[in-house]
């Protein structure tokens, strides 16, 4: 088997394993006053320092949550409370469909190469006469299309708007600090750059306390914000993940390159290649050819991709985020690549052979 399907989740890294059995041989509650609590403690308090520093925000700002879906949750429904919301087309369903529960919600078009429409956000800034949340993810999880969050952020700032920026598959792939994107939240998810899957975090600006309304109550954990004692192992594994993500980066770009390359020459079309993207992701569009006729003959032949989002990879009619791109008779016939942290030239060289037969089969029938 040849994983190249790292958007859905990263292989677990050595260092992150490691963490979690060490958080795993603490039997203490961090919320409990005797040894066993502060051990516990100790090792969420240290986890919460790594975290909140990587992404340049103060400790009491990092929400512990289950995951990234958590994560954009709260920050929709909490900080967005109220408020009129702005969110992208092609946000993830975690942003999406967190605003369910209000009528006051604005779809922000995308161009045609899959990042957000800077002039329709600015039109849509200019009427001032309510609070608005603005969603506008940083890197696409099905194209690894990259917004300029900067900008939009200058924009946010210009009518005292509040950003909330989906990062889950932007930290540990790309530079990510709340002060450079100019965003007031940040979602990330730790088994997206190799920690184990169960913890996330929300990342709040500020030098105090944010406040932000929970959606579980709890006993008051993380500061009232997120009830539930936390689970330690997968935070501690996505801790010790981070660091060593940001401390070996890796640049699967050349190989990304060399896949896309070949891919082209197949009569392949490679979504949003004239935007800035990940450099792990490729999403390739074979006219003719449904999804998941690729999605079983690359099985067969022993490699793991999809055809988008792991959260909808079953729906049917295809990808919101290629529909929102303007690509209607595409949509159906995606696949995504995502090359994880150890990927080997030669898994990309075995795939790239497998992918062109299985092209000019399909093609062929």
């Amino acid at each position: 088997m040849i994983y190249l399907d790292a958007n859905a989740t990263e292989p677990l890294r050595p260092e992150a394993r490691e963490a979690a059995m060490d958080a795993m041989a603490i039997v203490g509650n961090p919320s409990s006053p005797h040894s066993a609590g502060r051990q516990a403690r100790a090792m969420l308090d240290h986890a919460r320092r790594s975290v909140s520093a990587h992404l340049g925000v103060h400790p009491d700002n990092c929400v512990f949550t289950s995951g990234g879906t958590e994560a954009n949750t709260l920050a929709v429904k909490g900080l967005g409370k109220g408020r009129r919301r702005l969110v992208g087309a092609t946000e993830h369903d975690a942003v999406r469909k967190a605003s369910d529960d209000t009528d006051q919600v604005e779809v922000l078009p995308v161009l045609s190469d899959g990042r957000i429409d800077l002039a329709v956000l600015e039109q849509k800034l200019a009427d001032r006469s309510q609070e608005t949340l603005v969603c506008i993810m940083l890197a696409n999880n099905e194209t690894g299309v990259i917004n300029p969050i900067r900008e939009v952020s200058r924009l946010c700032r210009a009518a005292q708007a509040t950003l909330h920026v989906d990062a889950v598959q932007a930290v540990g792939r790309m530079p990510v600090s709340l002060a450079d994107l100019g965003a007031d939240s940040v979602a990330l998810s730790g088994h997206k750059f190799g920690g184990l899957k169960g913890a996330g975090a929300l990342v709040l600006a500020g030098n105090g306390p944010v406040v932000v309304p929970p959606m579980q109550a709890g006993g008051g954990q993380e500061r009232g914000r997120r009830g539930g004692t936390q689970a330690l192992p997968a935070i501690a594994s996505m801790a010790a993940a981070l660091d060593a993500a940001l401390a070996r980066p890796v640049d699967p770009g050349a190989l990304r390159d060399r896949l896309e390359t070949t891919a082209l020459q197949q009569g392949v079309q490679v979504c949003g290649v004239d935007a800035p993207r990940l450099a792990n992701t490729s999403c390739l569009l074979l006219p003719g050819v449904r999804s998941e006729a690729q999605l079983i003959a690359l099985d067969l032949a022993g490699f793991c991709v999809s055809a988008g989002s792991a959260c909808s990879s079953g729906k049917v009619g295809g990808s919101h985020v290629l529909h929102a791109m303007g690509l209607d008779d595409l949509a159906s016939n995606a696949l995504r690549v995502s090359l994880p942290w150890n990927v080997e030239a030669r898994h990309v060289d075995e795939f790239i052979l497998a992918y062109g037969k299985m092209a000019a089969r399909r093609k062929a029938g």
